[in-house]
């Protein structure tokens, strides 16, 4: 048993980062170690990290560099210096802006990761002030790790003084229900579904999915594109959807994403970038054909086991779709190919011994 006080940061997260997080603070206690998760109050609602057996404390973190990150910096100072009444051995922090609250708001000794799980995508000045913050927080921690291996080679052209690469794991998504009980709450009888789920964000480009659903309206039978999700571009997205004419739905947040990817045909992913994307992990692991972007961590995740298209081109995502669903012999072999890549991938236990190993090397306990 650890018997170690550990704190996970993190900033607002409506899928990966949170639930990413969830497992880690579940994992440690699970193995003796007094977990605080220190986050907007909004993450311990949909994630229930307490419900995991570890404290909650909120800071209301933001999703970018603002304002507002002095508050969250003296919200995690506070519940830092808190845990068991004796402070913490470790902060480990998840995202650009909970890395720089942990920064500033460690207590001495507390040994300091982050996980870098996303690049960010931004230009002109908020370029350079983001560029300026992550050379701060690479150069800052302790250790530096990466999801992927184009973000290790990101903190290490940052100056990071000690960058690791640290594959993160998704736990399974578990179908609970049967696959036509999905079917009948979207009235889809027996179309093809393609499912995305991400957050409604630009980095997602849901616009591209949008226009080659247009295209398939043509098919037959057409296929319905569900898509799980909340976000900032919602009302945009349906601007879009309506003024298409697609059969594109967007569900919501949904806590059953393993009983809509049980009755799924293919998976789309088309993102402008992504590290090792827990949707496509989740895919793969439900043996679902993936049509997926070439960016970032994806072909590394992926490897033959997914169709790609570029960022952004409407017509090869078309074509890839045409093509899978015209050859059920195809559809197979993706099937299989996923299944087999799935299981290639290191599991939650051995994202978690590495955590072990970190931690015991950082804190000696």
């Amino acid at each position: 048993m650890s018997h170690r006080r550990i704190a996970l940061v993190l900033g607002p997260s409506t899928g990966g980062i949170g639930t990413h997080v969830a497992s880690v603070a579940e994992g440690l206690v699970a193995r003796g170690d007094a977990v605080l998760v220190v986050g907007p109050p909004e993450t311990e609602e949909r994630f229930g990290f307490r419900a995991r057996g570890a404290r909650f404390a909120p800071a209301p973190i933001t999703a970018k560099p603002s304002p507002e990150l002095p508050l969250a910096w003296w919200a995690a100072r506070n519940a830092l210096g808190g845990i068991t009444g004796r402070g913490v051995d470790l902060v480990h922090a998840h995202g650009l802006t909970a890395g720089i609250t942990a920064l500033a708001a460690r207590p001495s000794g507390a040994a300091l990761v982050t996980t870098w799980h996303n690049q960010l995508i931004t230009s002109g000045v908020k370029r350079r002030v983001s560029d300026e913050i992550e050379k701060r927080l690479a150069r800052g921690v302790d250790v530096a790790l990466a999801a992927s291996s184009d973000l290790h080679e990101h903190l290490v052209g940052l100056g990071a003084k000690d960058a690791r690469l640290a594959p993160v794991a998704a736990p399974p998504r578990r179908a609970t229900g049967e696959p036509r009980a999905v079917r009948e709450e979207l009235g889809i009888g027996d179309r093809p579904l393609l499912l995305s789920v991400g957050r409604l964000h630009p980095q997602k480009d849901y616009d591209t999915l949008i226009a080659a659903a247009a295209r398939w309206k043509a098919l037959d039978p057409a296929p319905v594109v569900a898509v799980a999700g909340d976000g900032p571009e919602r009302d945009r997205l349906q601007g879009l959807i309506d003024a298409a004419g697609a059969d594109v739905r967007l569900l919501g947040h949904r806590s059953d994403v393993g009983d809509l990817l049980a009755a799924a045909d293919l998976s789309l992913v088309t993102s402008q970038w992504e590290a090792r994307q827990l949707f496509a992990q989740e895919t793969l692991q439900a043996g679902v054909p993936l049509v997926t972007t070439r960016t970032g961590g994806i072909p590394e995740l992926v490897g033959d086991a997914g169709v790609y298209f570029e960022v952004g081109d409407v017509d090869a995502l078309d074509q890839a779709v045409r093509g899978l669903l015209g050859d059920a012999a195809k559809l197979d072999s993706y099937r299989e190919a996923s299944l087999a890549r799935a299981a290639t991938w290191p599991d939650e236990a051995q994202m978690l011994d590495a955590l072990d190993a970190l931690y015991l090397e950082l804190t000696g306990r």
